[in-house]
């Protein structure tokens, strides 16, 4: 007497997972960077409108930046890692300066009548990302 092996539920589910044809990745070719400005690091795309810490007026040239600490590039499936940071330069436009909302900063100490409260805003700069090279 044959028997058959026994299939239980979950090995007959079958996954489709959605591909991306070739041709659709090669007509979008979208250049991506991890720069560092500000003590913080940005994962940038070209056309990206970010919002980094404020930026001195002495790096800014006619209204234009360039962020030359990059620490990885991709294009597509080329990706670049620097050690720690590369030659590359990421140029941006600078869209507004300005300052965030209100926080507010409260010092409490318990059983000793100390109470401060100050506001703080944190001054910004929005920028566009133009070109990662």
């Amino acid at each position: 007497m044959e028997t058959k092996p026994q299939t239980t539920a979950k090995a007959n589910k079958s996954v489709k997972v959605a591909k991306k044809s070739p041709s659709a990745m090669e007509a979008s070719p979208n250049k991506s960077a991890v720069i560092q400005t500000g003590a913080k690091q940005y994962f940038v795309r070209e056309g990206d409108i970010i919002k980094v810490e404020k930026i001195s007026d002495k790096l800014v040239k006619a209204g234009k930046v360039s962020f030359d600490e990059v620490l990885l590039t991709a294009d597509g499936d080329k990706v670049e890692i620097g050690a720690p940071i590369l030659k590359n330069s990421v140029s941006a436009e600078i869209l507004e300066n300005g300052r965030d909302k209100k926080i507010t900063v409260i010092h409490y100490k318990a059983k000793s009548r100390y109470f401060k409260k100050n506001g703080h805003r944190q001054p910004f700069t929005k920028v566009k990302i133009l070109k990662i090279s």
